[in-house]
């Protein structure tokens, strides 16, 4: 008798958890869909890496939204193989965050070299590329910066090479001419490979800290995955 009431609140357990679960999968399809629609102008002067990084977001939360479905099935039915299931899928996904972890903080210090060449690229070929220039202007109005390092970057890129002139973004004046004859009082000083630096290692923080979480619920949800299995398996035996 007491077994059966400790089955019953490990399946309650595992359910609840599961739907939590789902729940946090559902959410990470919708930040990844934000995050691509939001993100969209300023990580086109990036990596191809970066730029994938809202559709990875999505793939995850549908990974985990699949996964949650096989635990509450499972945990509903008393469902033996898809419990076991659930609980290899959910080790694996455990897994790969740790690598992905790994890979991260062995990249963090990477992180301004990849910034300042996907720049560079996008700067050189502001003239060119339509996309690319309403990118590199997106960023210097939202981040108040101009250029790579600083705003006199901009007196080696075409069409502003020769009359010295930097891009209206650049301006932090409300003036029609503030882009002519450049100077530390009309425009942005500081470049802004360190302001997307500082500001993808705030949010590099903020996403370890919702990984490290979402990390310690998968850790609990094998737990209880193998005291479901072993429920379940203990009462085949005694059938």
């Amino acid at each position: 008798m007491a077994m059966e009431g400790g089955m019953k609140c490990v399946k309650f357990l595992v359910f609840i958890f599961n739907f939590i679960f789902w729940v946090c999968g559902v959410a990470l399809i919708a930040i990844g869909i934000y995050a691509q629609v939001a993100l969209n102008k300023a990580l086109v002067v990036t990596s191809t890496s970066a730029s994938s990084t809202p559709v990875a977001i999505v793939v995850v939360g549908v990974i985990i939204f699949f996964i949650s479905f096989f635990g509450c099935c499972g945990a509903w039915k008393e469902s033996y193989c898809m419990v076991t299931t659930f609980a290899i899928l959910l080790s694996l996904i455990f897994l790969v965050e740790v690598a992905a972890a790994i890979a991260g903080y062995v990249f963090k210090d990477k992180v301004r070299s990849v910034l300042e060449q996907g720049l560079q690229e996008a700067v050189q070929k502001y003239g060119e590329d339509a996309t690319l220039r309403e990118g590199v202007d997106e960023i210097q109005k939202e981040f108040h910066c101009c250029g790579i390092n600083n705003y006199t970057d901009w007196a080696n890129v075409a069409p502003f090479k020769g009359n010295d002139t930097v891009p209206q973004s650049c301006c932090r004046i409300n003036s029609t001419a503030c882009n002519v004859h450049p100077s530390p009082a009309t425009v942005y000083q500081e470049g802004c490979v360190r302001s997307l630096e500082a500001w993808m290692k705030k949010n590099i923080v903020v996403v370890a800290a919702v990984a490290l979480g979402i990390a310690f619920f998968e850790v609990l949800g094998i737990v209880f995955a193998c005291c479901l299995m072993r429920g379940i398996r203990s009462g085949y035996e005694v059938m």
